[in-house]
C-alpha cells in the first residue's frame, strides 16, 4: 500500500540534499559523539552516550523516511493547463472578509503555510484544485463551509 508522494522539482532536490546531509556529515558527527562517549567508561550510567544513541536512532529513522519518500515520490509536472488551479499552480484569492491569499498548491510533503505553500489535500488546497480564476469557491472546513474568490491562476 505505497502512496505517491507528490513533490515539485525542488522539493525532491531538497529532500535529497537532506538525506545527503544525514548521510554523511550528521552519521559521521554522530558516530564520533558516540566514540567520544564510550571513552568516558561505564555505558550503563553514560548520559552522554544514551543521548547520542538516541539522537543516532532519530537519524537513522528520519533517513528510512526520505528514502522511502523518494522511492515514490511523483514530481508535478509544469505541464498543468494554464488557468486552471492544478498541483503545481500559484492562486491568487480573497476570502469573505476581503483578505487576500496567495498559495501554491503542493503535495502533502512540502506543505507549508508560513512559506506559502499548501497541500492539494488541505481543505482550500483541495477545493481549488480544477478552478478558474474568477471562480467562487465553496471551501469546506472543520469550522464550517466559506467562500473564497479566485483572482489569478499561475
Amino acid at each position: 500500500m505505497s502512496e505517491e508522494v507528490i513533490l515539485t522539482k525542488e522539493g525532491k532536490e531538497e529532500l535529497e540534499k537532506r538525506l545527503e546531509y544525514l548521510k554523511v556529515e550528521k552519521r559521521a558527527e554522530i558516530t564520533e559523539r558516540i566514540k567520544t562517549a564510550r571513552e568516558f567508561g561505564d555505558l550503563s550510567e553514560n548520559a552522554e552516550y544514551d543521548a547520542a544513541k538516541n539522537e543516532q536512532a532519530i537519524i537513522e529513522g528520519e533517513i528510512l523516511e526520505i528514502e522511502e519518500k523518494l522511492k515514490r515520490a511523483v514530481i508535478i509536472k509544469d505541464s498543468a493547463k494554464k488557468g486552471t488551479v492544478s498541483l503545481g499552480s500559484k492562486v491568487d484569492f480573497v476570502d469573505e472578509d476581503g483578505e487576500a491569499y496567495t498559495y501554491e498548491i503542493v503535495g502533502t510533503t512540502e506543505a507549508d503555510v508560513e512559506m506559502g505553500r499548501i497541500s492539494n489535500e488541505s481543505p482550500i488546497g483541495n477545493a481549488l484544485l480544477g478552478k478558474k480564476a474568477k471562480d467562487v469557491v465553496n471551501v469546506k472546513a472543520p469550522a464550517g463551509v466559506y467562500k473564497i474568490t479566485i483572482k489569478k491562476v499561475y
